[in-house]
């Protein structure tokens, strides 16, 4: 297999030492809920850290590095996903899975060359289509309907992408306890949801932990589902300008959803997930199409296998709005970099204009590429 490091294993030390001294020294800040204003809120997450020897200090959770070694060494270096139809996946194992991108509020309309919002339906035409696409090994739910309530649209991207797919399907990105358990019961209907159900939670760039989704963490830690903490951090605005500044300060925020899960439930399957993106000085847009964001991923790779974690990051990404040139060369270079740096699962498949609008053409084309890409990583012998 061919292989390409970004950063020396020095490097890698360094930014795991970088990360160390961040949350032992800087710490996290466990927000009160947005309706409960006032002192600083006493959260079960925050007893939880603190009885576990964390110390506060002028209102945030500063975590001792042998608190997050210890979290670590908890860890499955594996994580098995199973699909309706009894397929598995294992993330970890060597192998490169895709799946596409999530949530996305926009469909290009390939038939007019216009864009429109996405309704219930397409997300359940979309899920078909993944599921009949070679490349996309796994889904997580594409489009975020907008013909249903806002508080409703995360779990209605489940709902109905679970009936229309046999392969493994990864749950959406939860904030709140509430939606953890709507998510375990809809998964409920196929299976055991700690076979069948994977979920995710984004804390607050920079190193903002709000209670609703530290709440959500311990009650996904409690259901034994396997958890991929999903920090978002843009260099430049909510991390530092540098990708190996924003690279530890991400970290940062991995770890702690890392220390929290394991503390409540050792041994939790995590997925160790990272979604750095770059920004645009002039405009402050988040940038996709860079080939820093490549790096950014490739970087995210070796830091996630310095702890023996399986790593997704993304993978086909532009921030091109039509089937153009610049959406293929975007794409398959930040799809290409974290792949040959070792990438356990990419992301991408469909996404177009930053993640704000997915493409049913796009998808077929991604699937061409992904093969492309998974060929190009497998090398060859030279043994004839």
């Amino acid at each position: 297999m061919i292989h390409l490091s970004v950063l020396y294993t020095e490097e890698v030390e360094a930014i795991h030492q970088a990360t160390l001294r961040i949350l032992s020294e800087t710490g996290v800040a466990l927000a009160a809920p947005r309706n409960k204003p006032g002192p600083p809120f006493r959260s079960e997450g925050r007893r939880i850290l603190l009885d576990a020897g964390a110390k506060e200090r002028a209102g945030r959770i500063c975590l001792p590095p042998n608190l997050v070694e210890r979290a670590l060494a908890t860890c499955p270096p594996q994580v098995r996903l199973r699909g309706r139809g009894g397929t598995v996946k294992t993330l970890g194992d060597g192998s490169l899975h895709w799946h596409n991108l999530g949530g996305a509020r926009d469909v290009y309309d390939h038939r007019t060359g216009r864009r429109r919002p996405a309704l219930t339906q397409d997300v359940r035409d979309v899920t078909r289509l993944l599921d009949a696409l070679e490349g996309a090994t796994t889904i997580t739910p594409f489009f975020t309907p907008q013909d249903v309530p806002g508080a409703l649209m995360s779990l209605a991207m489940y709902r109905h992408a679970l009936p229309n797919t046999t392969k493994p399907l990864q749950g959406p990105g939860v904030q709140t306890a509430a939606e953890v358990d709507f998510a375990l019961r809809l998964a409920g209907v196929i299976g055991p949801p700690d076979e069948f159900l994977s979920l995710s939670v984004s804390p607050v760039s920079p190193l903002i932990f709000p209670d609703e989704a530290v709440e959500a963490i311990l009650a996904i830690a409690r259901a034994g589902v396997p958890f991929a903490p999903l920090p978002c951090p843009t260099a430049g605005t909510t991390a530092p300008f540098s990708i190996a500044g924003a690279l530890a300060q991400q970290n940062a925020e991995l770890l702690t959803c890392i220390v929290l899960a394991q503390l409540v439930h050792p041994g939790l399957p995590i997925i160790y997930c990272g979604r750095l993106a770059m920004m645009e000085p002039r405009t402050g847009f988040s940038v996709w199409g860079g080939v820093e964001l490549g790096l950014a991923s490739a970087g995210t790779v070796q830091i996630g296998h310095r702890y023996g974690l399986p790593v997704n990051v993304y993978g086909l990404s532009t921030n091109s709005h039509t089937l153009d040139i610049q959406n293929g060369y975007e794409r398959a270079l930040n799809a290409v970099v974290p792949a040959l740096a070792g990438a356990d699962e990419l992301s991408g498949i469909g996404e177009m204009e930053a993640g704000v609008m997915g493409s049913y053409a796009q998808m077929v084309c991604d699937n061409e590429i992904a093969a492309s890409v998974r060929r190009l990583r497998g090398g060859f012998a030279a043994d004839a």
